[in-house]
């Protein structure tokens, strides 16, 4: 009996060291991981990937690996499912909102500079030209939704109603629009294609970008706020190994910076790079 219970409790003791052992060889894997694969939405956040980051992490003896994207659900899909190491597409809203929704442990590991969202329009000149019954396009993911509805707020051209969050705003929340504007919710990256076809539309800064539109051809530039900068996601059971930290490290540094203020002028950047 006693020979019985002593093989038991020195099986159960290996099996707990392999496992421990397990871990550690893995948290060694990570730490010791030199290929990377990022992903990144076409037009400025992929260029500031190609242009700023992937130097930087090739100085430090990383192999990277770009892979973009045209749409806003495909990267967080591919990074939760192991495709991706990390992606630089979505502000802090957005992948929160995500995340929840598609029940995906992601986290934001930095934040980083994002292209404005714009107004832009092929057949006016201000937002003083609009006209009753002008047609306007605007993103139809929940968050940039609303952000395209309190950029039109804050140039009177609608008003939310009182008490609603305006990060979770839709076009039923609008209380007052006198112009009577005509909403049009598209896919974030078929936006810019929509200017022949409507008066107004409100187009988020990369795909602006990527389809040729110029940051100064804008009508009206929003003005970002902190938690519509662009962050780095990763799966949170990576956020703290040594190539996550090397990315971050990246992104704050003053090579990165100085690739900002050169290429990239005009974008909304967190305080580590004013």
């Amino acid at each position: 009996m006693k020979t019985a219970l002593l093989r038991r409790s020195v099986l159960a003791v290996s099996l707990v060291a392999l496992s421990l052992g397990g871990l550690s060889l893995s948290a060694q894997a990570q730490d010791a991981k030199k290929n990377l694969v990022i992903g990144g939405t076409a037009g400025s956040n992929a260029d500031q990937l190609k242009a700023g980051i992937i130097p930087i992490l090739e100085k430090k003896g990383y192999k990277v690996k770009l892979v973009e994207f045209n749409d806003y659900v495909q990267p967080n899909l591919a990074l939760a499912q192991g495709s991706l190491d990390a992606n630089f597409f979505q502000h802090r809203v957005y992948l929160q909102k995500f995340s929840a929704d598609q029940k995906l442990d992601l986290a934001e590991l930095v934040q980083g500079p994002i292209a404005p969202m714009g107004v832009y329009s092929t057949k006016r000149k201000t937002l003083a030209d609009v006209k009753e019954g002008d047609r306007v396009t605007l993103p139809n993911d929940p968050s940039n939704l609303a952000r395209a509805l309190v950029l039109l707020e804050q140039n009177k051209l609608v008003t939310i109603k009182a008490g609603i969050d305006p990060l979770r705003a839709s076009e039923k929340d609008v209380a007052e629009n006198p112009k009577k504007l005509k909403f049009i919710p598209l896919e974030a990256a078929q936006l810019p294609r929509s200017l022949g076809d409507t008066e107004y539309a409100i187009v988020n800064g990369n795909f602006a970008i990527s389809s040729g539109l110029k940051l100064t051809e804008a009508v009206v530039l929003e003005k970002t706020p902190d938690y519509y900068l662009n962050v780095v996601a990763v799966k949170s059971a990576d956020k703290n190994a040594a190539w996550a930290k090397d990315i971050a490290e990246a992104y704050r540094s003053k090579e990165f910076k100085t690739v900002v203020d050169s290429k990239f002028q005009g974008y909304a950047k967190p305080s580590f790079l004013q």
